[in-house]
């Protein structure tokens, strides 16, 4: 895993490439290598609060290497990744909480993006294990994701289930014998799930002590109504 710098947008802005090689593949929500195919890496590049270039996946593609992988964007510090294991599952996390959002907001309710643009937002997770999986045990996987980030936001004192631009990736195996379970209560997902709610719950308190929250209900509910 290495961890880079480049300025652009008159801010100097970090980059984690996590290198698997062949022999990966992943499932995952964001704009690059999104779906299920396979990955030779994984890329979470910070870009600027209010980014707004067209053209977000070419941009990924000047900062990625060849081969296919995984690529996404986020506000928050990349230089304050937190990273976790757990019998061999691992996760890291980036965490901004601009925008704490519950995922079942009442429709027509304010929209939190307006929320002051000095704190970046998104979550995003990247969960490897040294497994194969079957397609199904993939979206399991996903889903146990969430539930540990959701477990995680809110014992750290966040009442939401996270933010609406967060991304996730889980990485596996592409070959050998595939687990078809993904669940928190199987093997592998229950490690993934403790890996993710720790480098998550981590990482909420990190960025809560770095951008001095000290009410964060406070900006959860007036983000909400």
């Amino acid at each position: 895993m290495k961890l880079s710098h480049r300025d652009e947008d008159g801010a100097r802005l970090a980059s984690l490439l996590w290198e698997f090689g062949p022999g990966r593949r992943a499932i995952s929500s964001a704009m690059v290598g999104g779906g299920i195919g396979p990955a030779e890496w994984v890329l979470n590049a910070q870009v600027i609060g209010g980014y707004a270039r067209m053209d977000p996946v070419d941009h990924l593609l000047e900062m990625a290497p060849p081969g296919p992988g995984v690529g996404m964007l986020t506000a928050a510090s990349v230089d304050h990744f937190t990273r976790a294991a757990d019998g061999g599952a691992e996760a890291v996390a980036t965490v901004g909480l601009r925008v704490p959002t519950w995922a079942a907001a009442p429709d027509g309710a304010a929209d939190p993006e307006l929320a002051p643009m000095y704190l970046p937002g998104t979550v995003n997770i990247i969960v490897a294990v040294p497994v194969a999986m079957s397609d199904a045990a993939l979206v399991n996987a996903v889903m146990t994701v969430t539930e540990a980030k959701s477990q995680a936001l809110l014992e750290a004192g966040f009442p939401c289930t996270g933010t609406a631009s967060d991304a996730v990736c889980v990485a596996v195996r592409d070959d050998g014998p595939e687990e078809l379970f993904g669940g928190p209560r199987s093997l592998w997902g229950a490690r993934i799930a403790r890996a993710v709610h720790d480098a998550v719950q981590r990482g909420a308190r990190d960025w809560a002590d770095r951008s001095d929250i000290t009410l964060k209900s406070r900006l959860i509910t007036e983000s909400a109504v």
